[in-house]
């Protein structure tokens, strides 16, 4: 019994399950888990306007932000300090407070990471373990199917999220500026948000890929396999089913 024991609770490093649906898809899943939160987590970025001061004063007003896209903390300076001839008198800075949606994309996005590699680690060198008890698949199921609607909504929130930053900083900015109403202002240029635009397609396809996952994970489950019923005992005598 103790023999059994050990072998039961001992490591057993396989590389076949990598070569299964089970364990090349969760692969996958680590992968796009990463390339989710680093587009997202990593970005910086800046706009510009110009301003047509009054004496030929030709200015330019740079806004820098980045993640987690506090738009309303990223303040517009000017490229000279004679304030557009009085124009510009105080602070001016970004419209909107975008950080909720974007962390909660990365965060989601780094946990999601941490699991494929538990996972993983368990697929690989525990699956003895993995397909002997009866809890750990109905539990790995559970947990994909839980990610995989918090992809869509996390994606769907960060997507919603970035429209609203493409508009804080595009040409609309102008419009909010104070100063702009006096003097001549001109929507000059905005980083691109390319990797940002990226985190998104990479958030759906992370929901496709759980999803999808979803099935190999269940063909694991009891739902899917029901034990086998203990044959009788052959000494044991029959049942009588009646008279």
């Amino acid at each position: 019994m103790e023999r059994v024991t050990q072998k039961m609770s001992g490591l057993q490093f396989n590389l076949g399950p990598a070569k299964e649906p089970l364990g090349f898809i969760k692969a996958l899943q680590w992968i796009f888990a990463i390339f989710a939160f680093a587009t997202c987590g990593g970005y910086s970025g800046s706009t510009k306007i110009k301003l047509f001061c009054p004496k030929n004063e030709n200015l330019t007003a740079n806004a820098d932000f980045e993640y987690p896209f506090r738009l309303n903390k990223a303040m517009l300076t000017l490229s000279d300090k004679t304030n557009c001839s009085g124009s510009w008198k105080q602070a001016y800075y970004l419209v909107g407070d975008f950080s909720s949606s974007a962390q909660f994309f990365v965060t989601f996005a780094v946990f999601v990471f941490l699991y494929c590699i538990a996972a993983l680690v368990v697929y690989l060198c525990f699956l003895h373990l993995y397909r002997g008890a009866g809890k750990l698949p109905m539990i790995d199921f559970i947990v994909t199917v839980v990610v995989s609607f918090l992809w869509l909504i996390s994606t769907s929130a960060w997507a919603k999220g970035l429209t609203d930053i493409k508009t804080s900083t595009g040409p609309s900015l102008v419009d909010t500026l104070e100063p702009c109403k006096t003097v001549r202002c001109l929507f000059s240029e905005v980083s691109s948000m390319g990797s940002l635009n990226v985190s998104v397609v990479v958030g759906f396809l992370n929901l496709i890929l759980w999803a999808g996952n979803a099935w190999f994970v269940y063909k694991e489950t009891h739902l899917h396999n029901p034990p086998a019923a203990e044959p009788p005992n052959p000494g044991s005598p029959p049942i009588p089913t009646g008279m």
